[in-house]
């Protein structure tokens, strides 16, 4: 089973992934990790990746897909992957096609998370953090006990910079502008299938594993 998770930030990606990992037993491929694993091993990409970061550069796309393919070469991906935050735009994922064409492991599946604008707002601008333990809670959807205090602690609970509205609303108009096109791309090659990524998580894993059943 080889797929692709599309959906805007805070539609919940990382979480079906994360369920999917422990119960079909294929990795995530997560770029960001893969190229922070290569540059603590020192592999040949990973030096030409760093040089990049180091003079504050985008790594550049043959590079990246370069150490995705040499990730999906590992015997852990025999069985199938779940790539996360990659390809963040069809020309990435043009790239991609013609790779995984190279290495006979063709994307089987898109699975879109579609959650209307309000209620990604609401997820990411309601997050808080406790200052002490890190535990996280929504003022809108798990607040705690105590408004402004952690339930565990006791310790503060603040809002991060990268979870304020201004911040949200700009990470949510890239992702339209650059990444929701993606859902169009796949679209034409009939392998997009649109979630609905409201109501609990089992509720939308039980959607997300029913159309997987359909490749068996």
């Amino acid at each position: 089973m080889r797929i692709v998770m599309l959906g805007a930030p805070g539609a919940g990606k990382g979480t079906q992934a994360k369920k999917l990992i422990d119960e079909y037993g294929i990795p995530q491929i997560s770029t960001g990790d893969i190229l922070r694993q290569n540059i603590a091993q020192g592999t040949p990409l990973g030096k030409e990746a760093k040089g990049y970061m180091d003079k504050g550069e985008l790594v550049p796309d043959k590079v990246v897909l370069g150490l995705v393919e040499d990730r999906l070469k590992q015997p852990d991906c025999q069985k199938g992957f779940i790539l996360d935050g990659f390809p963040r735009n069809t020309a990435q994922a043009a790239a991609l096609d013609e790779m995984l064409k190279g290495i006979n492991m063709p994307l089987q599946l898109a699975i879109s998370i579609d959650v209307p604008f309000e209620d990604l707002m609401k997820r990411l601008t309601g997050r808080r953090t406790c200052r002490s333990c890190g535990q996280m809670y929504n003022v809108y959807f798990s607040p705690s006990k105590t408004e402004g205090k952690c339930d565990k602690d006791g310790g503060e609970l603040y809002q991060r910079d990268d979870d304020k509205e201004e911040t949200i609303k700009k990470r949510l108009q890239v992702y339209e502008s650059q990444t929701a096109p993606l859902i169009e791309y796949y679209s034409k090659k009939g392998i997009v299938r649109n979630i609905a990524g409201t109501g609990s998580i089992s509720d939308i894993y039980g959607k997300v594993t029913a159309e997987l059943a359909k490749l068996k």
